[in-house]
């Protein structure tokens, strides 16, 4: 597919810092309040329930040990009746048909009252077989209170949780605060030629050290880009002026009586200085990262395109190639001349360069120009990096650097254009320059 450089990447949420570190209190609150509740129920169950189960077990294995030493129906057996009833019998006519098959052990069970209410209990049985008995406990009460137990847990967890809550704001707050005041003082770095110092606002730890190392930074960053921009402001001025000179000789050579094949060597010359001209304006541009554009500075695109397609007319001689111009719009769009004759004469002249016969046809829409030619193509894999910087296609021939197109392609995201290169079948491709909304 088309690989659309002018596109603005589209920025992945990333949550703050801040809110991380409150996160973590809340979920650190909330499990360690949940594994606090859980452990204080399964203790609870698993002391309580044993407990209990031994006492039932060991008070019935003694009523039965007793009757069978003391048979006689009128011996009375020592019993707590906070335990509950004891049946003990030779036979089964006085227990309950659901206690009668259950063996030695103490069982949780479990009745429906006449009210409707149920009653929990639990069963010791020992089971021998000349004589059984029974203990029954009631522990409904218990299984309230653990529903109550149950409640309360849950309450303590939105308790602690909401506690949780507010020491993690009140402490990411705390915390945050030096960061958060490095991450405002480093965003007015933005459009400032000379940017204040940030160690200075800072204490000696962390952070101080961490806006010590942006000062640094940040100072030699200025510098390189102070030399940079005085570099190329030094090396257009002094560029521009022989070409200014070479310009005026043409001109005045063009004004005499010429030979048709002189002529046509000295308007060559005279294209190549103004293609120059164009091209420094361009890096000068690129070089700053600013947009200069003047009071209602406009290009009209088929006029340029008619120009650049004639620029181009001596590169194709000796080739079997046409090469065509398809006015569908008159549009025009903001920007200097000589920026936008770089861009669109980069994508001609490298259709002129790698066709080899057929024809190329220069296409102009109302928010687009589109150059299609009849040239070897590229692959999908060409497509995509076909304007990074020197990136060459695996058809690319020659010595180029591969820098043609990377520089349409900074000029595209310079100005807010779209560019992409697609291949056609069964041969060729379209590149297309978009500089409408």
């Amino acid at each position: 597919m088309a690989s659309a450089t002018g596109s603005p990447a589209r920025k992945q949420f990333r949550r703050r810092l801040r809110s991380r570190i409150v996160i973590a209190f809340v979920v650190f609150g909330t499990v360690l309040t949940t594994a606090f509740a859980l452990s204080a129920l399964y203790l609870r169950d698993r002391l309580e329930g044993e407990l209990i189960n031994e006492t039932l077990q060991s008070e019935v294995d003694s009523f039965v040990s007793f009757k069978r030493e003391y048979p006689e129906p009128d011996a009375q057996y020592g019993f707590d009746n906070y335990l509950g009833f004891i049946y003990g019998a030779h036979r089964f006519a006085n227990i309950p048909l659901e206690w009668q098959r259950l063996d030695t052990g103490v069982y949780d069970l479990s009745e429906q009252l006449p009210d409707g209410a149920v009653r929990h209990y639990k069963l010791a049985v020992r089971a021998d077989d000349d004589l059984r008995g029974f203990l029954r406990h009631d522990v409904t009460q218990q299984e309230l209170s653990k529903q109550q137990l149950i409640g309360v847990l849950a309450a303590a967890l939105v308790v602690f949780t909401l506690i949780a809550f507010l020491v993690g704001w009140w402490l990411s707050r705390r915390v945050m605060k030096p960061v958060t005041n490095l991450a405002r003082r480093v965003e007015d770095f933005v459009g400032r030629s000379d940017p204040e110092p940030l160690a200075p606002h800072f204490a000696d730890d962390e952070v101080g050290q961490l806006a010590g190392a942006l000062d640094d930074y940040a100072g030699r960053l200025t510098e390189v880009v102070r030399r940079d921009r005085e570099f190329n402001a030094d090396v257009s001025h002094e560029l521009r002026t022989p070409l200014a000179v070479i310009k005026g000789a043409t001109e005045l050579i063009l004004s005499g009586e010429l030979s048709p094949k002189l002529r046509d060597r000295v308007g060559r010359i005279e294209r190549a200085v103004r293609q120059c001209s164009d091209l420094i304006t361009a890096l000068l541009m690129l070089s700053r990262n600013e947009r200069s554009i003047g009071a209602g500075e406009r290009t009209d695109i088929a006029r340029l395109c008619d120009q650049l397609i004639d620029d181009n007319q001596h590169t194709l001689r000796g080739k079997p190639i046409t090469i065509g111009l398809e006015i569908e719009a008159q549009p025009q769009v903001l920007a200097p001349e000589a920026v936008f004759s770089v861009a669109l004469g980069n994508l001609i002249s490298n259709a002129c360069k790698y066709t080899r016969e057929g024809e190329i046809v220069v296409r102009v829409k109302n928010d687009r120009v589109e150059v299609l030619d009849t040239g070897p193509g590229l692959s999908e894999e060409d497509a995509e990096h076909v304007f990074d910087r020197g990136y060459r296609g695996s058809a690319a021939t020659g010595a180029g650097g591969g820098i043609g197109l990377a520089i349409v392609g900074r000029l595209s995201d310079l100005y807010g254009w779209r560019v992409s290169l697609t291949p056609l079948q069964p041969r060729g491709a379209m590149a297309t320059l978009i500089f409408g909304r």
